[in-house]
């Protein structure tokens, strides 16, 4: 994301006010009580007013995801965003830079990986990243009523979902419940090229991929691509160097 980033490394992406609608003045006005980019459009009157600059496009939103995780890889983090004042500011509500898809794994929480605060991501976190009516919901939330330029698809290196999933297929056994949901759902990214753990770790980029594909076709989302508002990208992280690199 950044220019001193290793091979490999986040990097921003080419890309350039939306309508204010009564869902919005519910869950974020000034009645609610309760990594980074900005909105395009100027805020709106009930909007959190933050002490750091907020990013405003895609590219700004990549690189200070990108600055944070770097920070969060040399032990250097700065725990933005936490202080008295910015948790009074975020009562009268909310103007997150960035919609982080994540999985569920205790190991990769986004506000952690790429050192970030109160208010700056909205995280959305299904296991494999798996996309259902909510998970759609709440990422086309960020983007439609709260103007936010980025999202994120966040897989992880040793994804356990995935793992699952191509377990499952190659046994032929059912899985749990509503698990066997997630396993048919990351099923069309199995990579058939390959076997054992390089298996399941092609599956886990493949998977990025797809559910990347699968938000950059929803016609409000691609509408926004288009109009260069925004930019949806698909990312992993290592657990072994902690490192956040571009996938699609």
């Amino acid at each position: 994301m950044n220019s001193d980033a290793p091979a490999g490394a986040l990097r921003p992406t080419d890309s350039k006010p939306a309508r204010r609608s009564l869902l919005r003045g519910a869950l974020t006005g000034a009645a609610a009580l309760g990594a980074g980019l900005a909105v395009g459009a100027a805020a709106p009157a009930t909007a959190a007013t933050n002490h750091r600059p907020r990013p405003t496009t895609p590219d700004e939103a990549l690189r200070e995801l990108a600055a944070g995780n770097a920070r969060w890889r040399t032990f250097r983090e700065k725990h933005p965003d936490e202080t008295h004042r910015v948790r009074q500011e975020l009562v009268s509500g909310q103007h997150p830079f960035a919609v982080v898809l994540g999985c569920i794994d205790s190991r990769v929480p986004p506000e952690l990986v790429f050192d970030q605060g109160l208010g700056d991501l909205l995280t959305v976190r299904s296991a494999g990243e798996v996309l259902d009516e909510a998970v759609l919901g709440s990422v086309a939330y960020g983007v439609l009523e709260l103007d936010i330029p980025l999202v994120l698809v966040l897989g992880h290196q040793s994804c356990g979902a995935v793992r699952a999933a191509v377990e499952a297929e190659e046994s032929g056994e059912k899985l749990p419940a509503h698990i066997q949901y997630l396993a048919d759902q990351i099923a069309p990214a199995i990579d058939h090229t390959t076997e054992g753990d390089a298996r399941i770790d092609a599956t886990i980029d493949a998977n990025i991929r797809l559910v990347h594909d699968r938000l950059a076709a929803e016609p409000d989302l691609a509408a926004k691509v288009s109009a260069g508002e925004l930019a949806i990208v698909g990312a992993r992280y290592e657990l072994t160097n902690q490192l956040v690199h571009r996938i699609a």
